[in-house]
């Protein structure tokens, strides 16, 4: 029994020590588990930290692009907006265009508009230039001697003139243009290089270019239009030399724009050399006038001496004798009578 109750004891106190044994195993694992729980709560904190940070900046970089989005599509509807009145305005302007075209097409179908069409653009032209009507050009006047009426009569100094014609044949042009096939429009090119040519021995036959009228020896022959002047130039370029063999002067309106500055200048330095004329005239008299002028002014200063001579000799002596005598008189006034009058001499007298 005895023995019984001492392995009974032995059984627990080896249970005892076994349960304190495992206790502190399980107290240690427990700290462990505590230590390693802090270490995760350190590093989840630096990672939730971290974390933080880093939606902070995406943040920051998503209110940034944000901003940068909404300043695109504002700049984006501005510009969208500027190109919409462009296109609009462009639009507009097409519109214009094609209706001017239309119009324009009309005038140069008829020869009666064209003509009118050619003389208003080289009017424009002329004014542009700096000319006036009635005073550096006139329209539409017949020549006495021929009977002929250019469009334009440019009036030059020393009573010269150079006559235009503003009508040129454009028919088979507008036709060459608006050819439907490659042989309609070599046809028709054939045909205007041959109108133009006989535009040139036409005006020529006019007497446009006339010494009975006091003209120039040459005539200027309009084309109101720079790319049939430059046509011209690239499929004829002998219809050029034959004008001026002619002395027919083809102009477009650029060239025009030139040939009226030189008339314009022309008048200009015929002005000027009247004018100087008229002042050598003027500094002629003047100078006659001046020398007439220094006769009269030595005169003058000869008689300016001769009072200065005698000024001073009224100034040196007729004065101070009766300053003198003045001066006795006041005297005598104060009481110093004859004795003190008869102290002073008399200045002699001339």
């Amino acid at each position: 029994m005895i023995l019984l109750l001492i392995a009974l004891s032995g059984l627990l106190f080896l249970g005892i020590v076994t349960v304190l044994i495992q206790n502190a195993r399980v107290t240690e694992t427990l700290r462990s588990l505590r230590d390693q729980s802090r270490s995760r709560d350190v590093e989840d904190e630096g990672r939730r930290s971290s974390l933080e940070t880093t939606l902070k900046t995406l943040e920051e970089r998503l209110r940034a692009y944000e901003g940068l989005l909404r300043d695109f599509e504002k700049e984006r509807a501005q510009k969208f907006g500027h190109i919409e009145k462009e296109l609009m305005a462009a639009s507009q302007a097409t519109t214009r265009l094609q209706e001017t075209t239309g119009h324009l097409t009309n005038i140069l179908g008829n020869v009666k508009l064209r003509g009118q069409w050619g003389e208003r653009m080289a009017e424009d032209i002329i004014r542009y230039a700096g000319l006036l009507e009635g005073v550096n050009y006139q329209k539409q006047e017949t020549l006495s001697s021929s009977g002929s009426r250019p469009d334009f009569v440019f009036l030059l100094p020393e009573g010269r003139v150079v006559n235009m014609d503003a009508k040129f044949p454009l028919d088979n042009y507008l036709r060459m243009v608006n050819a439907a096939t490659e042989t309609e429009k070599a046809a028709f090119e054939k045909e205007f290089l041959k109108n133009a040519r006989a535009r040139v021995k036409e005006v020529r036959g006019r007497e446009y270019i006339n010494p009975a009228e006091n003209t120039l020896d040459f005539m200027i022959l309009f084309i109101p239009n720079e790319q049939v002047y430059g046509f011209l130039q690239e499929k004829d370029p002998g219809l050029m030399d034959e004008a001026l063999r002619e002395k027919v002067i083809l102009s477009s309106p650029f060239t025009l724009y030139a040939v009226l500055s030189v008339i314009r200048q022309a008048h200009e330095h015929f002005r000027f050399e009247k004018d100087i004329q008229k002042i050598l005239g003027h500094v002629d008299i003047f100078l006659k006038h001046f020398e007439t002028f220094k006769i009269r002014f030595g005169d003058l200063g000869g008689l300016i001496e001769k009072l200065d001579g005698k000024y001073r000799d009224v100034a040196e002596k007729s004065f101070k004798n009766i300053e003198t005598k003045v001066r006795h008189i006041e005297q005598y006034k104060k009481g110093q009578g004859s004795e003190a009058v008869g102290v002073l001499p008399d200045p002699e007298e001339e």
